[in-house]
């Protein structure tokens, strides 16, 4: 049985595009240095100075591209795990997925790879590791649904995966242990359009399968028994689509480093909006995450121009109120 999209919900996807498109205008014409909007086109066209044209499509465009992909990665994956789990707190950061993925790129980092291909294989590595170990101890505990021991299951996860980190960063040479812990604080500034290639690729292939299985996460939300009834075989889908959110969370840890609670605060957004039905909910949480990130790295490169703040900081600014809030709802409820 297939789904439209509420109307309520095609207007809201289309202010996102076009509150995206602003975003992405802003974000090319503030930064460190400022142009006008005139300047910033003609940039993009290539008719401007040589300086503009260097910081504008070199610099600039590709780190909001980056941007807009790793945030719309992000709510994906975080609104494939959370209706794979039928829980709204589920996260890629906050599962250790994350984490996971930054213990293989920050280790080979460590030990002198610098090929993208190393690092991403590397996260990806580190991700499905990490899915096991979750879901393994979740598994043990014997309340595998159950919000509080997901969340404390992530937790351990993550707090396994600084350690390894640390060891991992204990006699690297001391300009890579800046540039990995920069990495794992989360930024676009070391974008490339090879990055955005890749994880545009990434985007395509394992956004596109979990919207192309976005009904088999509407079944999964009935409940075991009533999946069960309808001929879904709950555990080997759920293993499915929870493996291929964490990919597609791994494939922004390769491209941005750690940025945590997007996974968490978009799905949640969208449904708050309206968005009933996995494959609506999808479709606006990647707008809207992407929309999240832009303008979080615009904030990132020009609260403290010409420093710069993590990026990760800025999304768990964010983040961190609102997982409260939801927790303290769903412990009451």
């Amino acid at each position: 049985m297939k789904h439209r999209m509420p109307s309520s919900l095609t207007v809201i996807g289309v202010l996102g595009a076009v509150l995206l498109v602003l975003a992405a205008i802003l974000s090319l014409a503030f930064g460190a240095v400022r142009f006008d909007v005139d300047v910033m086109f003609a940039a993009l066209a290539g008719t401007a100075t040589p300086e503009a044209v260097t910081i504008i499509r070199d610099l600039r465009a590709p780190r909001v591209v980056l941007a807009a992909l790793v945030g719309a990665a992000l709510a994906m994956s975080g609104g494939a795990l959370q209706g794979t789990m039928r829980n709204p707190l589920a996260e890629p950061y906050l599962l250790g997925v994350s984490g996971g993925a930054a213990v293989g790129a920050v280790i080979v980092m460590a030990l002198g790879a610098s090929a993208p291909l190393w690092i991403t294989g590397a996260a990806f590595f580190g991700a499905a590791i990490a899915t096991v170990l979750v879901t393994l101890l979740a598994h043990l505990s014997g309340a595998r649904g159950d919000t509080r021991v997901l969340i404390m299951a992530g937790v351990i996860v993550g707090a396994f995966a600084n350690a390894v980190i640390l060891v991992a960063l204990a006699d690297a040479p001391p300009d890579r242990i800046r540039g990995a812990l920069w990495w794992m604080m989360g930024s676009a500034a070391d974008a490339t359009w090879g990055s955005v290639v890749r994880t545009a690729a990434a985007l395509l292939v394992l956004g596109g399968a979990i919207l192309w299985r976005a009904r088999d996460l509407d079944v999964l939300a009935l409940g075991t028994e009533p999946a069960a009834a309808l001929g879904v075989d709950v555990d080997r889908v759920a293993r499915q689509l929870f493996l291929i959110g964490s990919w597609l969370a791994a494939a922004t840890v390769a491209a941005a480093g750690l940025i945590g609670f997007v996974g968490l605060v978009v799905p949640n957004i969208a449904r708050a909006l309206g968005a009933r039905h996995h494959r609506g909910m999808l479709w606006v949480s990647a707008l809207l995450g992407a929309l999240l990130l832009v303008l979080a790295d615009l904030l990132a490169r020009t609260v403290r121009a010409p420093a710069e703040l993590p990026l990760g900081a800025i999304t768990a600014l964010i983040g961190v109120p609102f997982f409260l809030t939801r927790l303290r709802r769903s412990t009451a409820s």
